[in-house]
């Protein structure tokens, strides 16, 4: 097991030392101590909350969505889109296989490139605290800090168990997410600290909500779900994928994709259509006597096509008796469906932080901050987000390695 914090405590005029002290014990935090320890380095890996690596417990329903077969720079958001691509190249999804398959730990693949483990999460966390101990990593946790400082041979921190110093930093602290398993501003306030900017946070892979009001004839389909083709905002591109409805607003995948692009203000556009163009839509009226509403029961979940087609002033007519024109209307209206969100669920539902240490800040090749030498940060903490299906933690697995390799 890693090794615990030695009798008696080191002063501020006499940390005990290190070669590099990690802060954050999730899965960049275990990823980039193990992989720095075993490269020789004396690695002090701390971390505040009582558990390790909460997120990759709970992530996938307790089994662990820990990577993507098909991700590329191309699955992440950042406003330096660019930055993301080397990590990503030098430890790839065949890499975090190869590390679940040492430990002889079985996985699958669900649907889209996402791999999960077979059984609990739990076994991967075991694998990544065996691999800090192969590289003799000191694991205090819980252990808060209390605070950071320069100094001339690199960086002094005050915690609880004592002062501790190292010529490197590496910040592994996460984003503002799930604050009921430990997420802090940690991360965020050191980068301010020594004068890095910082892309404001925001939920993200996080439910949409609406304003009551406006959503009260649509909270009585709570719990319908249906594939759509969705997008929002400029940058957004469309996604194919399962949205629900919910009493307050939308989730599902759909939704947690887009909703890392959404910003306030901005429109929902949904293909409730998807799969069915316009022009065989108006040829569905060709001898069909069901109402407007019935064939809309035919494409879409019976709840809402009568929710739909109740908006309408033809909701009872037969198909067979509604001009082209009108049914081009109404199928460009479904087509491109346009709700405006009041905002989202926030940081306990979203499942990431959109935003972070701006990576125009920071080295693409080792994640090391340009103008603080000895002064990394990697995994969610940076300005990288990615989509939903494993992304994330491929960028922690990838960000964690860049970082240990150049330490």
């Amino acid at each position: 097991m890693p090794r615990s914090l030695a009798s008696g405590a080191a002063s501020a005029s006499s940390p005990q030392p290190f070669d590099v002290i990690v802060l954050g014990a999730g899965a960049a935090g275990l990823m980039c101590a193990a992989r720095a320890g075993q490269r020789g380095r004396r690695v002090l890996l701390l971390d505040h909350w009582p558990k390790v690596a909460e997120k990759i417990r709970i992530s996938g329903g307790g089994r662990c969505n820990f990577t993507n077969l098909y991700t590329s720079a191309d699955n992440f958001l950042s406003d330096n889109p660019h930055f993301c691509k080397s990590a990503l190249s030098r430890f790839t999804p065949r890499d975090i296989i190869a590390l679940l398959q040492k430990h002889r730990i079985g996985f699958h693949h669900k649907h889209k490139g996402q791999l999960f483990c077979d059984d609990s999460a739990e076994r991967l966390i075991c694998a990544l605290l065996q691999e800090c101990a192969a590289g003799g990593v000191t694991h205090w946790q819980p252990c808060a800090v209390q605070a950071v400082e320069g100094a001339s041979s690199g960086f002094r921190l005050r915690t609880s168990r004592g002062w501790v110093a190292a010529p490197a930093l590496v910040v592994a602290t996460g984003g503002l997410s799930i604050p009921q398993i430990g997420a802090t501003a940690l991360g965020y306030r050191i980068a301010e600290q020594f004068g890095l900017p910082v892309v404001p946070p925001r939920p993200a892979l996080v439910p949409l909500a609406f304003d009551p009001q406006q959503w009260a004839p649509y909270a009585q389909l709570s719990g319908v779900s249906l594939p759509v083709r969705i997008r929002t905002g400029n940058d957004c591109p469309p996604f194919h994928d399962d949205l629900l409805f919910t009493h307050r607003g939308l989730s599902g995948p759909a939704i947690l994709q887009v909703s890392s692009y959404w910003r306030g203000g901005d429109a929902l556009h949904i293909d409730l259509f998807a799969g069915l163009d316009e022009t065989a839509w108006c040829k569905r009226k060709i001898g069909n006597r069901r109402t407007l509403s019935a064939e809309l029961g035919v494409h879409l979940p019976q709840r809402l096509a009568q929710q739909l087609a109740a908006s309408t002033a033809q909701a009872q007519q037969r198909m067979a008796d509604l001009s082209d024109k009108t049914l081009r209307t109404l199928w460009r209206q479904w087509h491109d469906w346009q709700l405006h969100p009041s905002g989202t669920l926030g940081w306990r539902k979203a499942e990431v932080t959109a935003g972070g240490v701006d990576t125009r800040a920071l080295s693409s090749t080792s994640m090391m901050a340009r103008k603080v030498p000895g002064l990394y940060f990697i995994g969610e903490v940076v300005d990288v987000t990615g989509w939903l299906g494993g992304y994330n933690f491929q960028w922690a697995w990838s960000s964690a390695v860049a970082c240990a390799d150049a330490l």
